[in-house]
């Protein structure tokens, strides 16, 4: 591959939040520069639709400042795996090609958490962020009844978008109990814009029942959803309902820094004060290495953009302002850690694994996620095990084993190589 166009000094792959920041800081001190994302626009999932309707004055500050910077924007592009150092393979438009990179950007984000229960396969069940995606993009939510549940300040947020855009919220069911929620209410007294971002919004739900250490047990409906049964341990009621937008955090999207050979700790992937990984000239920010939110990815961002340009003074100038953002972190992981309930809502029949529809009580015959899956499929089908692999961590305690490609599902001729030509006569 000599394709001076596949070649860069510096790459960041998913252009979310924290993929910006890195690669608006190393595009604006650096050489040829690129950002690579499977979507046709800007931000990530939570900025997303940014480019066409603008709703966060941030996002704009961001996605401007990018197309300023000079960086290159390969959008609608996977990366799907590694096939020696210093390059990745990518598809795109339906072909692949070998990005070649100096030093390499990790920010692959992170997606809703699902934890099984009685009818969470039922249309109208959504994850809290796919719903706000889904009206954003022109979904009609108008007049219907929606029942909020899971954990984290996400709910509140999606539950004032939804309501901003006509849907009628019954409910916030939040897991986490009151005494923790009301601690992480007091630690924002150190991080004024968002103390000030969650009363404004808290004010808004003010005639919305928001209800501390209750979660939903099940879902009912002929062919969609008409109902769910929420409970606090204690008492159980149903609430009637169009839509159900549940979800119980985010999990970090770390298979392409696993398959890159970067460690984990606790989960997430490991990274020294200059967002560098174990792999050498392999950086990492935002939620891959922790769920912190939009300022704590920014922070990082930028951070690993400065460091992987080469300007350590730029990027230790942020340390105090990621050391801030961490102390958020880690206060939001203390506060809406999942209840051990939560580890028993599904049952037997509960199907686990929604892409090869295999039930709980069939994963409970094998002694992992290797054996689950060569036996029964779990996690082969279109997500590649995004959804259930996360379940059956919290139910199961499985973890997976290991990564290979291709990372994302991809065209077959993507990951087939042309043949040497034949040295016949």
């Amino acid at each position: 591959m000599n394709d001076p166009q596949c070649e860069f000094e510096i790459v960041v792959v998913g252009a979310g939040p924290a993929g910006l920041a890195a690669a608006c800081a190393a595009a604006e001190s650096s050489g040829r520069v690129a950002l690579i994302d499977d979507s046709p626009w800007l931000g990530g999932q939570i900025w997303r639709g940014e480019q066409r309707k603008h709703f966060d004055r941030e996002a704009q500050t961001w996605i401007t400042r990018f197309g300023r910077s000079g960086a290159v924007l390969l959008d609608q592009t996977c990366a799907i795996g590694a096939p020696k150092p210093g390059t990745l393979l990518v598809e795109r438009a339906g072909a692949s090609r070998e990005i070649a990179w100096q030093r390499l950007i990790l920010s692959t984000g992170a997606r809703e958490l699902f934890l099984p229960f009685p009818g969470w396969t039922l249309p109208g069940v959504f994850g809290p962020g796919g719903l706000q995606a889904l009206v954003k993009n022109g979904w009609s939510i108008a007049g219907k009844r929606v029942v909020v549940a899971g954990t984290g300040p996400l709910l509140l947020a999606v539950a004032d978008g939804l309501k901003k855009f006509g849907a009628h919220v019954i409910s916030i069911a939040e897991q986490a109990p009151w005494p923790r929620v009301r601690d992480f209410g007091l630690n924002l007294i150190g991080h004024p814009s968002k103390l000030l971002q969650g009363a404004g919004i808290k004010w808004r739900l003010r005639r919305v029942p928001y209800r501390f250490g209750a979660w939903p047990i099940r879902a009912e409906g002929s062919e969609t959803i008409e109902r769910v049964t929420l409970t606090d341990g204690t008492r159980t009621w149903t609430e009637s309902c169009d839509a159900l937008a549940c979800g119980f955090g985010l999990v970090p999207n770390v298979e392409l820094p696993l398959a890159l050979g970067c460690e984990m700790k606790n989960g997430f992937i490991s990274v020294d004060q200059w967002q560098t990984t174990n792999v050498a000239d392999v950086y990492c920010a935002g939620e891959p290495t922790g769920i912190g939110g939009v300022d704590c990815a920014l922070a990082e961002g930028q951070v690993a953009g400065h460091s992987a340009a080469g300007q350590r003074d730029r990027a230790a100038a942020l340390f105090d302002r990621r050391a801030s953002w961490h102390r958020f972190r880690a206060a939001l992981d203390s506060a809406f850690r999942l209840r051990e309930e939560l580890q028993s809502l599904a049952n037997d029949e509960t199907v686990i694994c929604r892409c090869e529809d295999v039930p709980l009580g069939r994963l409970k015959r094998f002694n992992g996620w290797r054996d689950a899956k060569l036996q029964s499929r779990c996690g082969m089908g279109a997500c590649q095990g995004r959804v259930c692999s996360a379940a059956a961590k919290v139910v199961l305690g499985w973890t997976m084993e290991s990564v290979r490609p291709p990372i994302l599902p991809v065209r077959l001729g993507s990951l087939t190589l042309p043949l040497p030509p034949s040295s016949a006569s």
